[in-house]
């Protein structure tokens, strides 16, 4: 598995990957609606602003066969810090990738990215993305409502973070 910065050349293969796993997605998070898929190209070029812009940095974890694996994602970045956001699609799920495309980005984060916490947060009923935050050197701080669904919220202080989750490997 490798992880790749999001690019114009990935717009198939992320609605393709969305697609596929919308269902899946769905037992987590709010479905996106039939437009997310109609409007993707424009989404894609959004994004891809945003990521020059720096305010939100984009990665594809992508299998040794080309494969679409996951997406992480650093967003809302300000001030040192930024929302950590992920998904593994489902033929991925179960076998540590999460846990590593999150590590990997965490040492991007408080290396090359050099920001100095991460939040994320996690539906209450998924235990899989819990785990992998709590892996990864992530704090549980507290819960809450977001979307109408309960959640719990994550910190990250990343002082120290990158030679952290490096030794866990």
């Amino acid at each position: 598995m490798r992880l790749e910065q999001l690019s114009a050349e990935h717009l198939e293969a992320v609605r393709e990957f969305e697609r596929v796993n919308r269902a899946h997605f769905a037992a987590w998070i709010p479905d996106r609606g039939d437009a997310f898929f109609a409007d993707y190209p424009a989404r894609h070029a959004a994004l891809l602003r945003m990521q020059e812009e720096g305010t939100d940095l984009f990665h594809l974890l992508v299998d040794d066969d080309g494969t679409l694996a996951g997406r992480v994602n650093l967003v809302d970045i300000r001030d040192g810090e930024a929302e950590l956001g992920f998904r593994v699609g489902r033929d991925f799920t179960g076998r540590g990738v999460a846990t590593d495309a999150v590590r990997q980005v965490i040492e991007l984060a408080a290396g090359a990215y050099r920001l100095k916490r991460l939040r994320a947060a996690a539906n209450v009923t998924n235990v899989g993305s819990r785990n992998v935050l709590l892996r990864n050197g992530f704090t549980l701080t507290e819960e809450t409502t977001l979307d109408g669904q309960p959640c719990h919220l994550f910190i990250l202080d990343l002082a120290g973070a990158a030679e952290a989750v490096a030794g866990c490997r």
